[in-house]
């Protein structure tokens, strides 16, 4: 895994990494961060200075070892038609209602590229990729198949369906899953060193089954065809599939800390782990010195790349992020 620390969350370069690489491909966004900054959302997700100044503040702020610049589950929806409620400065974006109910109905727009919610990352990217150079680690981010169903078919319905019709729900994730290809196509242009493909896809919401019939050949499809590493992101409880994780061959798994450090390192055999830092409990409420001993834990039980399990609610101290940066400085 030393070659995965160096070259997806690393810096671009020979010398030898003689620490876990620190960072997230989630949001890093809190509003301690953008009152520092200045900058606010919902600027943060249309304004390509804004998002690029934010994500960039995971490296010079944070000192993590990337930085990632979509900070919401609405870009590649609101790309595609899908009304959009951009949130404010302490409320995160959300989609409005669906628009698509059959596999026939679903249509990648011919400008999806060019729309304001896609080039606004794409032009982000650039901005960060000229900034930093190599030095710095780049990740982009697509939604899959079953999530981007929720934002434009309906997490109801889609669910429903996939239980009553499994062929028409195979059907509707074979379509979706282009959007995810051309997103994480044009970040890879972009500049991008390593693309999160984040499905939501979690025990409450889809079943080990229904991961290994449904979306394991999707997500093995999206790894073979990245040109660069792809890393997996799943909410929650994750042991009861990280068997099938294992056969995607995807780079990495972005885990939950609802799933133990060291159970998770012995199960996720064939892919490198990031985060599992309880971004609730720890990072929004806990101490210096809990947040410490977590990130200790996990070299102990050799996690990969250590951060915060998914996006940080937006109401996290700034310091309680800085300690990871602050840690691994000291030692």
């Amino acid at each position: 895994m030393d070659e995965f620390k160096r070259t997806v969350f690393g810096c671009d370069t020979e010398e030898k990494i003689d620490r876990p690489s620190i960072g997230t491909p989630t949001s890093i966004v809190c509003v301690d961060l953008m009152e520092k900054l200045g900058v606010f959302f919902p600027e943060g997700h249309l304004n390509a200075d804004s998002m690029a100044a934010m994500a960039m503040a995971g490296h010079t702020i944070m000192g993590f070892d990337n930085v990632m610049p979509l900070f919401s589950v609405c870009h590649e929806s609101a790309a595609v038609g899908v009304e959009t409620n951009w949130g404010e400065k302490s409320i995160m974006p959300s989609t409005l209602a669906p628009i698509w109910k059959t596999p026939e109905e679903i249509k990648i727009p011919k400008d999806f590229l060019e729309s304001q919610y896609a080039q606004t990352p794409l032009k982000a990217i650039k901005k960060m990729r000229k900034e930093f150079g190599d030095t710095v680690s780049i990740t982009g981010k697509v939604f899959g198949p079953w999530t981007l169903a929720y934002h434009t078919v309906g997490m109801e319905d889609f669910l429903i369906g996939s239980l009553t019709d499994p062929e028409n729900t195979a059907r509707i994730l074979a379509k979706l899953k282009e959007i995810s290809l051309l997103f994480a196509e044009a970040q890879i242009d972009a500049g991008a060193d390593n693309i999160l493909i984040a499905d939501h896809v979690t025990r409450d919401l889809c079943s080990p089954g229904a991961y290994r019939d449904f979306i394991l050949p999707i997500h093995k499809e999206l790894a073979s065809k990245m040109r660069i590493p792809a890393i997996l992101h799943i909410c929650g409880y994750t042991l009861d599939r990280i068997k099938y994780i294992n056969e995607t061959c995807l780079s990495a798994f972005h885990y939950d800390s609802k799933n133990d450090d060291a159970e998770m390192r012995k199960a996720a055999s064939k892919v490198a782990l990031l985060g599992g830092t309880n971004n609730t409990r720890l990072l929004r409420s806990g101490t210096e010195s809990e947040i410490i001993k977590d990130i200790e834990k996990k070299m102990e039980c050799g996690i990969n790349v250590i951060g915060p399990e998914c996006a940080i609610p937006l109401d996290t101290p700034l310091e309680n992020m800085r300690v990871f940066g602050k840690y691994f400085k000291a030692i």
